[in-house]
């Protein structure tokens, strides 16, 4: 049970509210959210970045 609950809290401090009061964090708790968040940007960037290729590609494809 213990484990379980240890777990649980490992796995939601990875899950990042927008808006959330951050005066309760510490500065290491700030650093690592920060870590998750660009992380999470790079990969929205990546995704981005193909969708966009795809889409150029089609365009290309059905331009007339």
């Amino acid at each position: 049970m213990i484990d379980d609950d240890m777990d649980l809290a490992a796995g939601k401090r990875n899950v990042i509210t927008p808006g959330e009061d951050l005066d309760a964090f510490s500065l290491d708790d700030l650093a690592e959210r920060r870590d998750i968040l660009l992380a999470e940007i790079a990969r929205i960037d990546t995704i981005t970045e193909k969708k966009k290729a795809g889409r150029s590609a089609a365009d290309a494809v059905f331009k007339i």
